[in-house]
């Protein structure tokens, strides 16, 4: 198949933060499967003026390549309704990834997930009010790990480092960390916000494969607003065994659908747990190599983006039946583009409210606050038109977002 993704190069599209999980694991995966894989940058808002122009490029990408499946990664409004269901109009498959129910669902999926062929969700316990809010097009998935970078584990005794954790520094993190370094236990801590900053994604399994142990937190960066644990399963759960790491993971809901934890994996609960499962860990390199072992095999047999795509594709391929092709519709699209312009008093609006917020927030951190208002009172008032070209956050705040 011929598919065309669309998501970012570099994490949140900021190129300080490394390379996106997506871009590092994705492509790869789908060009293993034999796919010719094109890719389209939908995160970095360096390339366009604004999401008009954002998303005319999309469309003539499209043309471009004559794709059969288009794979998105939304993040928010940056590909609009109407050029998703002008590329479904005109016989493409489009899917979207997407990765935070916990706390997007009632914000984003719920009003967004209608419009695809296929939507994925890596939360199954979300699965029954997909149904319930009529969307029939949700598909369970979870995140995986790359098959180019299996390395199966080395002994505890051949480790650089005693504990690690990969990952950016916010919520409970540092405490924990601080917790295990009041303990006497070295710990390395690489990503945003710690003192040694992201590493490339290529160093990132050279560290885990260099510690005897390696953390993984599960709260998420925005907590849980959907009614579930605030825990998520997030990459690393797949990434680090695969890597021939000996994982400790905070525990997270249905981890136990994925490993066998306490045998291919390990949880805790709490830094008290955590303080003692590290020091054992450390004083029994057998059983963290057996750790390592075990988990290391079930990636390699089960947990890998390719598996996972594999699968996810040919549930596409059924639910969808091929069309024929058909021109994209320009001028439905011009028409969009035109209801997206700013215009003088949306010019105004915009100035008054980023006065205001910066007032409040300073003069950086106000546009970001100002943004935020507006999206967070346009999905509650105003539902999927905020996903829409005329949708006041996308049109008010092109670089904020």
């Amino acid at each position: 198949m011929k598919i065309l993704c669309v998501f970012g190069e570099h994490a949140y599209g900021d190129p300080s933060r490394g390379e996106g999980v997506e871009h590092a694991n994705f492509l790869p995966a789908l060009r293993r499967l034999g796919h010719h894989v094109t890719f389209f940058e939908s995160f970095s808002r360096k390339p366009y003026e604004n999401f008009a122009e954002l998303n005319r490029a999309l469309l003539r990408r499209v043309e471009e390549t004559g794709p059969d499946v288009v794979f998105c990664v939304l993040m928010q409004y940056e590909v609009w309704i109407e050029t998703i269901q002008l590329i479904r109009n005109s016989g493409v498959a489009i899917l979207n990834w997407s990765t935070d129910d916990s706390w997007k669902y009632s914000m984003f999926s719920k009003l967004i997930a209608r419009e695809f062929d296929l939507f994925a969700t890596t939360y199954p316990e979300l699965v029954d009010r997909y149904h319930h809010d009529g969307i029939g097009s949700v598909y369970v998935s979870q995140w995986a790990a790359n098959a180019e970078t299996l390395v199966p584990p080395v002994s505890a005794p051949s480790c650089r480092y005693q504990v690690s954790f990969v990952g950016a520094a916010y919520g409970n993190r540092p405490a924990l960390i601080e917790k295990l370094r009041r303990e006497g236990i070295t710990v390395a801590c690489f990503g945003h916000g710690w003192p040694e900053g992201p590493v490339e994604a290529t160093r990132v399994g050279e560290i885990v494969r260099a510690s005897q142990v390696s953390l993984n937190f599960s709260e998420g960066a925005h907590g849980n607003t959907q009614g579930l644990s605030g825990r998520q399963i997030k990459a690393r759960v797949f990434e680090v065994p695969g890597y021939g790491g000996c994982l400790l993971t905070e525990q997270a809901p249905n981890l136990e659908r994925y490993f066998d934890v306490g045998e291919e994996i390990l949880s805790f609960e709490g830094e008290d747990e955590l303080v003692r499962k590290v020091k054992t860990l450390l004083a029994c390199p057998d059983r963290r190599d057996h750790v390592a072992q075990k988990g290391f095999e079930r990636v390699r047999r089960e947990h890998t983006y390719d598996h996972r795509f594999e699968a996810m594709l040919e549930a596409l391929t059924t639910r969808v039946k091929k069309q024929s092709r058909s021109p994209i519709g320009w001028p439905v699209f011009e028409v969009a583009a035109d209801g997206h312009r700013l215009g003088p008093v949306l010019t105004i609006i915009r100035s008054a409210l980023i006065g205001m917020a910066s007032l409040i927030w300073g003069r950086h951190r106000g546009p970001r606050a100002a943004r935020r208002l507006v999206f967070e009172l346009s999905w509650r008032l105003r539902g999927a038109w905020t996903y829409r070209a005329a949708g006041w956050p996308g049109r008010l705040f092109y670089r904020e977002s």
